[in-house]
């Protein structure tokens, strides 16, 4: 009598986290963590340089998180912003007549967010999106004299939180991270940003 093969369940396709490529069979896929944090993504062989370069952390690695590179920036302006000569530029989250209208502090959490999706944290929390679904988001200044903005971008089961200040050498920041958004502030759970398809912080402000 022959024997009897078990049965395995259909395998969950993976997807890798930075392009977004079904792995073929047979293909294995290395698992990273974009902040060094308890959330793993699936990278596939030809993403692991670009994993690497971005400092995600390899499963099974120390996961002392490493710090997205930056480079020294100035303040944006309204000018700078809408500068048609600035290389490489994308369309600003806010069009420059609405932006005008703005109060200071919703120029500065729109500034903010400008400033978040020129660093390497808007592909950490795109690529964590593709696992974990859309995230909510918030964009909070903070009052002082040098005025700071926290965004922090949450999901059921882990949230970043990122500093913006305006004037250091480092502009942007991870300040936090943890695993329950109850653990996070009130004045930090008022969404009031998202993130959308192409991995940008867009805040919600009226455009009227």
């Amino acid at each position: 009598m022959p024997a009897v093969r078990a049965v395995r369940p259909a395998e969950v396709a993976q997807v890798c986290a930075i392009c977004e490529r079904t792995l073929l069979v047979g293909e294995r896929a290395t698992r990273y963590t974009p902040d060094g944090g308890q959330t793993y993504v699936d990278v596939c062989p030809l993403c692991n340089d670009v994993a690497v370069q971005h400092g995600w952390v390899k499963e099974g690695s120390p996961t002392t998180p490493t710090a997205a590179p930056l480079r020294r920036r100035r303040r944006l302006s309204l000018a700078a912003i809408f500068d048609p000569r600035r290389a490489g530029a994308e369309e600003p989250v806010m069009a420059e007549p609405i932006l005008r209208r703005l109060s200071k502090r919703e120029q500065a959490i729109v500034e903010a967010a400008e400033l978040f999706n020129g660093t390497t944290y808007r592909r950490t929390v795109s690529g964590i999106a593709r696992s974990l679904g859309s995230p909510h988001a918030s964009i909070v200044p903070l009052s002082g004299v040098n005025t700071e903005v926290v965004i922090t971008v949450a999901w059921d089961l882990s949230w970043y939180q990122y500093r913006v200040s305006f004037e250091a050498p480092q502009p942007v920041r991870l300040a936090e991270r943890g695993e329950e958004p109850a653990e996070l502030d009130p004045i930090f759970l008022e969404w009031n940003a998202e993130l959308a398809d192409d991995g940008r912080l867009v805040p919600n402000i009226a455009r009227v």
